[in-house]
C-alpha cells in the first residue's frame, strides 16, 4: 500500500496513511491522488481495520493542488481533463465512503483540496497553530469536487463565505465552525483517544450509520420516516446489535469491544 508518495501503516485496528511530499508541503498531484484512492480501497476492504487515520508528514498536512499538476491539466484537451477531475472526485468519494471511522490529523496548514480531506473526513483535528483557507478562488478556480463535503460539514452560509473570499482562517474558527471537531497540542495523543473510542463501538453500526448520513439530505420527509425506522430496525436485529444490547444488560463487555492499544 506504501509508495514514494504516500506511507501506510498497520497497526493491529489502526490504519495509519501519511501523505509523503513534504518538499511539495503534501500537495496533490496524479501520483498521489492515484495512491492514496488505492490506499483507502485496500483499507475499505480489511474487516480488521476499524479506524483509519489520514495525516501529513513534514510541517504542511496538505496545500491543496498541486500547481505543476494543474497546470499540466489546463493545457490538456477537455476530455482529459475531465478525467483528471474525475480521479480527484473518486479520492474524495473512497474517503467519505470508507465503512470505518475516519481521522484526520492537520498541522502547519490545510488549504484547499487539504482542507477537503478533514471534512470527508468522520473527525478532524488540528494543532492549534493550523490556518485554513479555500483559496481556489484567488487563481480563477473554484473548490468544486471538495464542496459537497465542506458543505455538509459547516453549512451553505459558511461555506459560500469562505468560498467566495478565499480568506484564510485559523484553528479556533474552524473549531466554530465545524470543520474540526478537536484542537490538540499533541496530535499523536488525541489519536490515541480516538483509536481507543473507535474500538469501544460496533464496526456494522458504524458503517451502517455513515451511509445513514450520506442519504439523509437527498430524502424527502416521507422517505426519512420511513428510512430511519429500516434503519434501526435492521440495526436490532443485525449480530452486533443483538450481541450490545445482551452484553449491556448482563453488565458486560460486546464480542466487538478490543482491549489493544494504538
Amino acid at each position: 500500500m506504501s509508495s514514494d508518495a504516500l506511507l501506510v501503516q498497520l497497526q493491529g485496528s489502526l490504519c495509519t496513511i501519511a501523505l509523503n511530499r513534504p518538499e511539495r508541503r503534501n500537495a496533490l498531484d496524479e501520483t498521489l491522488i492515484e495512491a492514496l484512492t488505492n490506499a483507502l480501497h485496500q483499507a475499505a476492504a480489511m474487516p480488521e481495520v476499524r479506524i483509519v487515520a489520514l495525516r501529513g508528514i513534514g510541517s504542511t498536512f496538505c496545500a491543496g493542488a498541486d500547481l505543476a499538476a494543474m497546470a499540466r491539466a489546463a493545457d490538456a484537451p477537455l476530455e482529459e481533463n475531465l478525467q483528471d477531475a474525475r480521479k480527484l472526485q473518486q479520492l474524495f468519494y473512497a474517503l467519505d465512503t470508507l465503512p470505518c471511522i475516519t481521522v484526520a490529523l492537520a498541522q502547519g496548514a490545510a488549504i484547499g483540496g487539504g482542507a477537503g480531506l478533514l471534512a470527508a473526513c468522520d473527525v478532524a483535528i488540528a494543532s492549534p497553530e493550523t490556518f485554513f483557507a479555500f483559496s481556489e478562488v484567488r487563481l480563477g478556480l473554484l473548490p468544486a469536487v471538495i464542496s459537497p463535503y465542506v458543505v455538509r460539514k459547516i453549512g451553505m452560509g459558511t461555506a459560500r463565505t469562505l468560498f467566495v473570499t478565499g480568506k484564510r482562517f485559523q484553528a479556533d474558527a474552524a473549531l466554530r465552525m465545524g470543520l474540526i471537531q478537536h484542537i490538540a497540542q499533541n496530535l499523536d495523543s488525541a489519536l490515541d483517544d480516538e483509536v481507543k473510542n473507535a474500538l469501544k463501538v460496533s464496526p456494522q453500526a458504524v458503517k451502517a450509520v455513515k451511509e445513514l448520513m450520506r442519504m439523509l439530505p437527498s430524502f424527502s420527509a416521507e422517505e426519512t420516516a420511513e428510512a430511519t425506522a429500516q434503519a434501526i430496525a435492521r440495526a436490532r436485529a443485525s449480530e452486533e446489535g443483538l450481541e450490545g444490547v445482551r452484553a449491556f444488560l448482563q453488565g458486560r463487555s460486546p464480542s466487538y469491544f478490543r482491549e489493544e492499544t494504538p
